[in-house]
């Protein structure tokens, strides 16, 4: 199966929190993302995608295939969250996702920002 392709600068960001921001326990995620348009899960148009978020992930998950349950997904487009996560250190970083929920080719991430939860 080839991967659909992302074009040149495309990028995946987390506008908020900021890296190294502490936060409470319960607090909004929002998304950004430079130079490709979000539309939902199982829209196939060029230049788009879906958001995953990964929290607290060790490794990225397979970039050749459907992400699974360690991912969360906004299939329908959305651009935010709120989150609620234990106190302590945290890491979030964000994915975008194909039409089938792949990984672009290359892929589309976002730099790993660390929180901490108080």
């Amino acid at each position: 199966m080839e991967k659909t392709p992302s074009p040149d600068g495309a990028q995946a960001y987390i506008v908020s929190p900021a890296n190294g921001a502490t936060v409470p326990t319960t607090f909004d995620v929002v998304f950004g993302l430079q130079a490709m348009g979000v539309a939902p899960a199982g829209t196939q148009v060029n230049n788009t995608g879906h958001h995953h978020l990964l929290v607290d992930a060790a490794q990225l998950p397979d970039l050749n295939a459907p992400m699974g349950a360690n991912v969360t997904h906004f299939g329908a487009g959305q651009t935010q969250t709120t989150l609620t996560l234990t106190p302590g250190e945290h890491t979030l970083q964000l994915i975008l996702g194909d039409y089938l929920h792949i990984p672009h080719n290359p892929p589309v991430l976002s730099e790993k920002i660390t929180i901490t939860v108080r």
